[in-house]
């Protein structure tokens, strides 16, 4: 559609309220689309809300045209008080289950790097993190309280997806509850025979979870594991405050992948007070867990401290931003003073990925492609893009 078309179907509707998410690199790009609204339909109010929203609340009202900033995560709740001027307290076990049609499930169900098998759909059995404490998280700033949904809550809305057709499933709650939680979830998952019908992929936390644990998930249908380890330096992650040790990275990932899951790690770069050689120890970590085994897959990304985050607010009075112009927080280029270069740091960036291309990592994808041959030709296809987004940048410099 294009944006004259968007606006004609707009205004057709007339809307009474739009509610609108944002996030930092794009809070420019919807101020500016907000002021157009008003000029097309000055009666319609607007509601905006997300991580920026949330940590600059006067900047987005102080624009003019936005109605109403929403602080806080729990967007639905709040949305709806404000409709209805009373306090509608946070309860997850009230939600709904999704209008799949609504939403439009099938447009995010085949092409995305998440699902080996397709179609594939997203949950959130909780919002977000159980840890919170990681200083770069903006998650931990829209969710300060960690909340879970009842297990047969989130198991109805499973069955749901299966009807539908669904073949795998991202539940993308920041951590997925551990402890009884899991274990009730895993033992529904099998009584009910899901764990036949449809895979399950989520995120975790190192440290958390016996090798049992990890077991006990793969016999109930999981399938991929994601973990953020960030850095190879113990000093690094204790500046995050990840309380994780290295140690436990690399037991939990040996342990995880034993159990038969395939785990994904998340790798950052560009740390203000990161060496080269710090750098460096992280690459190898990601070019040794693909060699491995220990991870199937990874992704490595520029650190960017997104504002209301306690990493931007002590880069700030340390005076090591670059800039606040917020749409240059996108990951392609530093916004913080770093002891490494712009083409250093991207040369880490392509080198992690470039662990792809070990023999032995080549060979476990190809085993893979057994099960999966769709999933290989997607990674595949993914991973010349970050080669070529990183190498060629770091060529020219």
């Amino acid at each position: 559609m294009t944006p004259e078309c968007f606006w004609q179907e707009l205004e057709a509707w007339a809307p009474d309220v739009i509610f609108l998410e944002t996030k930092t690199p794009v809070v420019q790009f919807h101020l500016a689309w907000a002021a157009q609204l008003k000029a097309r339909l000055p009666q319609c109010r607007l509601v905006m809300a997300g991580d920026h929203v949330t940590a600059c609340p006067e900047e987005v009202l102080e624009s003019g045209v936005v109605d109403a900033a929403l602080k806080g995560g729990d967007y639905d709740f709040a949305l709806l008080s404000w409709l209805e001027g009373r306090e509608i307290p946070v309860d997850l076990s009230m939600l709904p289950q999704i209008d799949r049609d609504l939403t439009r499930w099938e447009d995010y169900a085949y092409r995305n790097g998440n699902f080996a098998k397709t179609p594939g759909a997203y949950i959130m059995s909780a919002r977000d993190c159980w840890h919170g404490k990681c200083t770069f998280c903006a998650w931990t700033l829209l969710y300060p309280t960690y909340r879970v949904r009842p297990v047969e809550h989130v198991l109805d809305e499973i069955g749901a997806l299966i009807d539908r057709g669904i073949k795998e499933i991202m539940d993308d709650a920041g951590s997925l509850p551990t402890g009884k939680w899991l274990k009730d979830f895993c033992e529904g998952m099998i009584a009910r025979g899901y764990h036949r019908k449809v895979r399950i992929d989520c995120n975790m936390r190192f440290g958390a979870l016996s090798a049992e644990e990890y077991k006990h998930m793969r016999r109930a249908g999981f399938r991929l594991v994601l973990f953020g380890v960030e850095s190879a330096n113990q000093s690094t992650l204790d500046k995050l405050n990840k309380g994780l040790t290295v140690q436990q990275i690399y037991d939990g990932a040996k342990a995880a992948s034993a159990a038969g899951l395939d785990v994904h790690i998340t790798l950052m770069f560009g740390y203000p007070w990161e060496t080269a050689s710090d750098a460096a120890k992280t690459v190898a970590l990601g070019r040794e867990f693909l060699r491995t085994g220990r991870a199937a897959t990874l992704q490595a990304t520029w650190l960017v401290p997104y504002p209301g985050t306690p990493l931007f607010k002590a880069l700030d009075q340390a005076d090591q931003l670059l800039t606040r112009d917020w749409p240059a927080y996108d990951m392609r280029s530093p916004v913080m003073k770093s002891p490494m270069t712009e083409a250093e740091i991207r040369a880490c960036i392509a080198a992690t990925y470039r662990g792809f291309l070990h023999p032995m990592a080549i060979l476990r994808q190809i085993l893979r492609a057994a099960k999966y041959p769709t999933y290989l030709f997607r990674g595949a296809a993914a991973l010349a893009g970050h080669l070529r987004d990183f190498v060629q940048h770091s060529s020219k410099r």
